[in-house]
């Protein structure tokens, strides 16, 4: 019973985290291997079949706001999809403590990047702690929540979906 109490506690804050958009297996694979003496594997595939649901009520959520380019998916889908499908056999290949090693190399380069982010947006002179989306191609947009985009017909580099 105690084990999945604690299942359920490291899915809702996986679900929490993936819903903020920085993806739910970044806490979630790592509580399901500490806390309940999961394997990589079993972490791995257990996040990826919880983010279909999450990815379906999404994606929904983002194409009734229109915020969803769909000129641009099969672009960026296809690539990510052929990657997928090579990694998920070359992950079944390789041992889980090996996988364990990667993603917690992966988890350091990525915190260590979005401190990076944050420490030079404070730098310049921004305030915030939503570093990151708020950016476009000449540098940091702003974190003034004007700058947000609220209308639908506007994406978030700033432009005209239509």
């Amino acid at each position: 019973m105690q084990k999945i109490i604690v299942l359920v506690i490291c899915s809702v804050l996986g679900g929490i985290i993936g819903g903020m958009g920085m993806g739910g297996g970044t806490l979630t694979i790592p509580l399901l291997t500490f806390f309940c003496s999961v394997t990589q594997h079993e972490a791995q595939a257990l996040n990826l079949v919880a983010f279909i649901p999450m990815a379906a009520v999404t994606l929904i959520i983002h194409t009734k706001n229109k915020l969803v380019e769909y000129k641009k998916v099969l672009p960026i889908a296809l690539p990510a999809l052929a990657a997928s499908i090579a990694c998920s056999y070359a992950a079944l290949q390789t041992d889980g403590k090996v996988l364990g090693v990667c993603y917690g190399i992966f988890l350091i380069v990525l915190g260590v990047s979005r401190l990076t982010a944050v420490a030079l947006e404070f730098a310049r002179g921004h305030s915030g702690v939503s570093c990151g989306f708020l950016c476009d191609e000449t540098g940091i947009r702003g974190n003034n929540p004007a700058d947000i985009p609220h209308n639908s017909r506007e994406n978030i580099s700033g432009g005209d979906v239509s």
